[in-house]
């Protein structure tokens, strides 16, 4: 008798387990991951930070050498630069030039990423094979050397939009060299997702290749691709940060975490705040950045549902 109660509980689980939707799922799995948690707050602080910007009272380019180099204090709560700018406040408003360029990365990537490997994965045969090799080449190219050389090149085109728009730049030479983990992850979803059942009968059904590849197949492969969108930000703003560290990036007076890390080399062992403010900055975007996706790769997991049913 209490094993027949406990496999009806057990079922009870599962099929409570099976109406419950996708989304209430994820939400409820994320919650408990502590380290997603945790990435959240972290990240909504930040933003929230960033966001809040414009309201500081000093201006991110003005310069008053009377106040170069001050350590932190409680006028300037993490000291000025060598030419006695808030660091403060350009480290915000930093954030919003590197937040920018990793937002406009990830819709650059998953523009060009989801259509190759939606391409691939879906239609198969030489058209796969052709795709793939792309991107294989593409994977093969050395990140950094080419980011570098791409920077550079493009900074010699006579273009009033680039020259108007840097963050655009950067981000479409960071996107143009990111794609490709997309393709790959987008195509092995594909390859799997088009052979069920739901596809065959919306295929029988007289649906059109771009009806079920829209409606039917990417809707279900949403998951993996939120969590590499996600971890992909991430990657976009430690990439800027190195390009303008190196000088190929952003360009002063325009602040970003790179640029500022980049201006504090010379002067890292008499004034320390110059670089340890926003090398925390980066370090807690990221950190919160992997954490969520760690916690998002965890809550779309398919091989959680029998674990979960068994919590229950």
């Amino acid at each position: 008798m209490p094993t027949l109660t406990r496999v009806s509980a057990t079922n009870k689980a599962a099929t409570d387990y099976l109406a419950e939707s996708m989304l209430a799922r994820v939400r409820r799995r994320f919650r408990r991951h502590p380290g997603a948690v945790g990435g959240i707050i972290v990240f909504s602080i930040l933003v929230l930070l960033i966001l809040l910007a414009p309201l500081s009272p000093y201006d991110p380019n003005a310069s008053s050498m009377a106040e170069r180099f001050e350590p932190p204090s409680r006028q300037h709560l993490m000291g000025t630069d060598g030419l006695g700018r808030d660091l403060l406040t350009r480290i915000l408003y930093g954030g919003r030039i590197s937040f920018m360029v990793g937002l406009l990365v990830v819709a650059i990537t998953l523009t060009i990423g989801v259509t190759i490997g939606a391409t691939a994965g879906y239609f198969g045969g030489w058209i796969d094979n052709a795709l793939m090799r792309v991107t294989d080449a593409a994977l093969s190219m050395p990140s950094l050397l080419v980011l570098i050389l791409l920077s550079a090149s493009l900074r010699e085109v006579q273009s009033a939009y680039f020259e108007r728009n840097n963050v655009m730049l950067i981000a479409l030479v960071i996107g143009l060299l990111s794609w490709m983990t997309f393709a790959r992850l987008v195509r092995a979803a594909f390859l799997t997702l088009r052979e069920m059942d739901y596809v065959t009968a919306s295929r029988s059904l007289g649906g059109s290749n771009l009806y079920i590849i829209t409606r039917h197949i990417l809707p279900n492969a949403i998951g993996p691709i939120i969590v590499e969108s996600t971890l992909e930000l991430g990657y976009a703003i430690i990439e800027e940060s190195g390009l303008s560290f190196l000088g190929f990036g952003i360009q002063p007076p325009t602040p970003s975490w790179g640029n500022l890390l980049g201006n504090a080399q010379e002067n890292l062992t008499k004034y320390p705040w110059l670089a340890i403010f926003p090398g925390l900055m980066i370090f807690f975007t990221i950190i919160s950045v992997n954490y969520i996706g760690d916690g998002l790769r965890d809550a779309f997991d398919p091989y959680k549902v029998l674990e979960k049913v068994g919590e229950r």
